[in-house]
């Protein structure tokens, strides 16, 4: 499985983790200039934009590393352009990053760092 069916792959799993906690997915991979979301999430009024992080493998540190100041701050962009193009601007936001690393014996680990960061 090359990098990027192994991102669809956690993608899904994600989504299926929030889905399972009754959030609605409002999108996914939505792309604008300033990056991409990967899972946009709603349950009751609070927003959810949830960067999801596939490892496969030894895990030399923890996938949620990856998004650094840098990936935040585009995160956050990318986050202002959706709510402005779909009138949530007034709802509360939460940005999430979801750790998925597939196990040998099958299944998922899954860690949902709930609140990761700030707007």
């Amino acid at each position: 499985m090359n990098h990027q069916e192994s991102g669809r792959q956690g993608e899904a799993v994600a989504a299926r983790y929030y889905l399972n906690r009754g959030y609605h997915l409002l999108d996914h991979n939505y792309k604008t200039r300033q990056g991409e979301l990967d899972l946009v999430l709603q349950k009751g009024e609070q927003i959810v934009i949830a960067e999801v992080k596939t490892r496969s493998g030894q895990l030399r540190y923890a996938p949620s590393e990856a998004v650094g100041a840098a990936k935040q701050k585009r995160l956050i962009l990318a986050a202002q352009r959706y709510l402005q193009v779909n009138g949530l601007l007034d709802c509360p936001v939460r940005f999430d990053v979801v750790e998925i690393v597939p196990q040998k014996e099958g299944g998922f680990w899954v860690h949902c760092i709930m609140d990761a960061f700030q707007l």
